[in-house]
This record gives C-alpha cells, structure tokens and sequence, in this order.
C-alpha cells in the first residue's frame, strides 16, 4: 500500500519524463550491495546499479567511511574546484589507473557533474586546442542530451558540427570493422568548409544505452592510428564503461589504445554526481570553467575510495571472469528460447536482445524485453532496457557481484523468459528506453 501511494503522489506531482518509474515501479527504502528494499518490504536484486554509478553497488563501507570523514571533518563540501586535499587525493588515485601512455602526460579537468558535462568539456577542449570546429562522432553512439546542443547552429557549442558515419557492430560483421573504418577515415580527410582534418574524434568503446554492443578492437586501433596520423584529438567516452565494468579498468585497454581524452562520469563518484576529462598535456588550454558544481568534496571522497578498492581488489579482473561465465549461460538461454536473441556485451556489461516469437532474431520486439522486465520484477530483480527501441534487456551489476549472487539474477532472469515464452506478450503501446535522455 505504501508503494502504492508514493507512486499516486508522484505521478500526480511530477513530470512524466521519470521514466524509470513507470518502467520499475519500486520505492527504495533501504539498499546494500546488490540488494534494494522496497517500502512494501519486498527486496530485489538490482542490476540496474544506477546505470552503471555504483560500481561497489549501494553503501559500500568504504564509500560511506570516506562520505562521513570529510562530514566530520569540517572542510567545505563546495568550493569551486578550489585545490583541496580530497581533490588532491582524488587525482592522485585517478592517475595510478590510467593507461601508462596517458598517465604520463596526463592533465585532469573537473566539470560540472554530469556525463554530459564532460562531453561539451572535451569537445571544447579539442576546439580550442586545434582551432577547428567540427567532431567527428558516430552514428550508433548516444554521447547525452549535450550533443543535440552541440549541433544546432547558435546552441551551448557555439556552432560545433558532429559528423556522424555509422560505428561498425561486431553483431552484424564479425570479420572486422573495415567498412565504417574506411567511412570514418574519408570523412577525416574531406575538406568541408575550409576545415580539414577535424578538431576531434569521439568514441565510445561499448555502446552502451545503444543495443549494448562492443566496439570492435580492430576498429579502435584503425580509429588510433587514423587519427593519430592526421594529428587529430581521439577522445574516448568511458562515462559508462569506465572503474573495470568491462573487464578493464578503462575500456580502451581491451584494444590497446591510449586515447588523447577521456571523458569520465557516472561511477568515478563512487555513487555521488562527479564528471571529468583527462586529456594530454598537448592540449592544454586555459580552462573557463563549467559552472559552480565543479569538483564536489563528497563524490571526490567517494571517487577516490571507490578507485582504491577497484583496483586494491582487482575487480576488474572479477568483472572479466565473471561477466564471461554470465554470458555464456545467456547464450545457452538464446538456444533454448526463440524470443532471445543476440546476447552481447564484455565483462559485467551486458545485453539481452528480445524478438518476435514468429521474425525470428532479425526483429527486435520492445514488447516481449517489456514483458521479461515486468516478468523480473515480479521475480525480485531489477533490469534495464536499452536500446532506441528498448528491446534490449541490460544487466549491470555491480562489480561486488558474487558467483552465488550472479547465478541467483540469471536463474531469475531465465524464470522470467520462460513465462514470457510460456505466455505471449499483449501488445503495447511503446514506451522509452528509461534510460532515453536520462542523465549521465
């Protein structure tokens, strides 16, 4: 009855952009770990992680001991990206992650804390460093709701253009990416409006709220040396894939690559909002700051003892064993059930396309991933749906997931198909992917 009435209230109260609420109508009291107690008492398993900010899941001790030292320590929680010792501990751990080709030579610039305040950081940056306008990005790439201001001719980015050839999907080419390597290296070389190279080119390494679909590394090193014989800024996106998700601690890894800039966010605040941009000291330029909520001591706090433990514990690693274990009984579950249909992802980032029972796997069906959604919840188990057309079901677990934990979703995610299957979803009108303009 709880449930119910909060849910009455902010319904009448609120906008109907809270998607999520409509999709995962659950009121959360109390959360540990990878469990979410509901204000009915119920408790679910959440894979959901705040799309992907809780990399140690909900009030890890080591986040909540760093949360309340800076509380009882007196010290300003907001000062303007002013040198504090939290930050200056933040940086410090954040440096020892790095790929060793940019920790060497990297510079690290706090924005405002949203993903897609990194994004308009590192797209001005490599503006201002090369003095061009135009960034190359990817079609099947989601970079937030910044990148539809960064298009239009007198929004946020003073007239930035994206140029967008599609990204090459391992899913639908396993040979290799040559295709859009070849698309994206003729448009670096086109001379458009007297600007030729690019200031910029922005990839994602997995894409992420788009189908779940891992960059070829192929592709990445083609991207690499491209850009790097054009002398053109290759800036990488791991606000999602980013603190070992994928197996890595940084995405790029997987392909070998050092990226110019990394644009970070979602679970660098160790739960709390915090963005950033590391990039080559090459392309240093005078910062001008991006708004008042730069560098928050608390999620700093949270960051740093976050990337601690990652890497003290090697959960990276976990996340690689793991998420691989995870993926292989999916695939099984795709050979037994017709509705499923390709599973992808890489560590504890994953993908579950749903289908039309009678189109076989060539027809996504934003119904049945609907229907398996609800089928989980009822279930106790939390899921994402991903996806423009939300018919990918997401897991994201934290990286604390334990093998006994991670059967227990699987089982439950694997009950939830079966009655799916056993009972044909109604059709429904479509509803947004959650995550569809959700902040980053």
């Amino acid at each position: 009855m709880a449930e119910t009435a909060y849910a009455k209230r902010q319904g009448a109260r609120e906008s109907a952009a809270r998607t999520y609420a409509r999709a995962l109508p659950v009121v959360p009291v109390r959360a540990r770990g990878l469990t979410i107690e509901g204000a009915d008492g119920r408790r679910y398993l959440d894979c959901v992680s705040g799309t992907g900010t809780l990399a140690l899941g909900h009030n890890h001790p080591v986040v909540l001991e760093a949360i309340r030292k800076v509380l009882d320590s007196g010290a300003p929680l907001q000062v303007m990206n002013l040198t504090t010792p939290v930050e200056d501990a933040f940086v410090t751990e954040l440096l020892q992650t790095l790929p060793p080709g940019l920790a060497d030579h990297a510079r690290v610039r706090f924005c405002g804390p949203a993903g897609t305040d990194a994004v308009a950081a590192a797209v001005g940056l490599v503006r201002a460093a090369t003095g061009r306008d135009r960034v190359l990005t990817f079609t099947d790439a989601h970079h937030g709701t910044t990148t539809d201001e960064l298009t239009a001719p007198d929004g946020a980015g003073g007239g930035t253009r994206l140029v967008r050839p599609p990204c090459p999907r391992e899913d639908r080419r396993p040979d290799g990416a040559e295709p859009g390597a070849h698309r994206a290296e003729s448009v670096l070389d086109d001379p458009w409006a007297e600007q030729a190279p690019p200031a910029g080119v922005m990839l994602r390494p997995v894409l992420g709220e788009d189908r779940v679909v891992p960059a070829p590394d192929a592709w990445m090193r083609h991207m690499r040396r491209t850009t790097a014989e054009r002398a053109v800024p290759l800036i990488a996106d791991e606000s999602e894939t980013g603190v070992g998700r994928t197996g890595a601690f940084w995405a790029v890894e997987h392909s070998g690559i050092t990226p110019d800039v990394l644009v970070l966010s979602k679970a660098i605040g160790g739960s709390l909002p915090l963005a950033a941009v590391v990039h080559h000291d090459d392309l240093c330029v005078r910062d001008s700051g991006e708004g008042a909520f730069r560098g928050n001591q608390l999620a700093l706090a949270a960051g740093a003892a976050t990337l601690a433990h990652v890497r003290a514990h090697r959960l990276a690693e976990h996340a690689a064993a793991l998420g691989a274990r995870m993926l292989t009984r999916l695939r099984s579950l795709a050979g037994e059930y017709p509705r499923v249909g390709a599973v992808r992802g890489r560590g504890l980032m994953i993908g579950v396309e749903l289908v039309a029972a009678d189109a076989g796997h060539g027809a996504p069906s934003p119904e049945t991933a609907a229907a398996v959604q609800r089928e989980c919840l009822r279930r106790g188990l939390i899921v994402d749906r991903a996806d423009p057309s939300a018919s990918v079901v997401r897991l994201l677990p934290p990286l604390t997931i334990t093998d006994e934990q991670a059967t227990a979703v699987l089982d439950r995610l694997a009950d939830a198909v079966r009655a799916v299957t056993a009972a044909p979803p109604p059709r429904i009108r479509h509803a947004p992917s959650p995550t569809a303009g959700a902040p980053r």
